[in-house]
């Protein structure tokens, strides 16, 4: 499978169907693989007339693993956050949003469908504050 060069990293990548179609990029939330968004939906998506683009996040599966970074303690964080405490991470949702623009920028596509799930439904949802011009529609699937 191909991989982009985005970010200082590379994000590994899969397409389908015809690039001439509309292209759709799929996100898929925490921790969880592209191969998530399985062949079949894929597929279906394809004969529904998209270009169908799923990737790794940063971190997940085949995409590059920021491992000097350390495992974070998400519960430790969380209550951090929820007492108002100062907390710091490696990388943010705004880093993942423009790992999946910068996906879109390797298949030189300027506007997409943009769908997520989960987590991956927030990074859409900053694509489509930080990067409106990209966005042809939206979709925050459980996020």
């Amino acid at each position: 499978m191909p991989k982009a060069k985005v970010n200082n990293i590379e994000i590994e990548y899969e397409i389908f169907g015809d690039p001439s179609s509309k292209p759709l990029l799929l996100v898929m939330g925490l921790g969880a693989q592209m191969i998530r968004w399985d062949l079949e939906i894929c597929e279906l998506l394809v004969n529904r007339g998209f270009y169908v683009i799923r990737f790794d996040n940063r971190d997940v599966g085949l995409s590059t693993k920021l491992e000097e970074a350390g495992e974070p303690d998400v519960m430790k964080l969380f209550m951090a956050a929820q007492k108002g405490e100062p907390i710091s991470a490696p990388y943010t949702l705004d880093d993942m949003a423009d790992d999946a623009i910068g996906v879109l920028d390797a298949l030189n596509i300027q506007k997409a469908h943009i769908c997520g799930a989960s987590m991956g439904g927030m990074i859409t949802q900053i694509i489509g504050y930080r990067h409106p011009l990209r966005v042809l529609s939206l979709c925050s699937i459980m996020s």
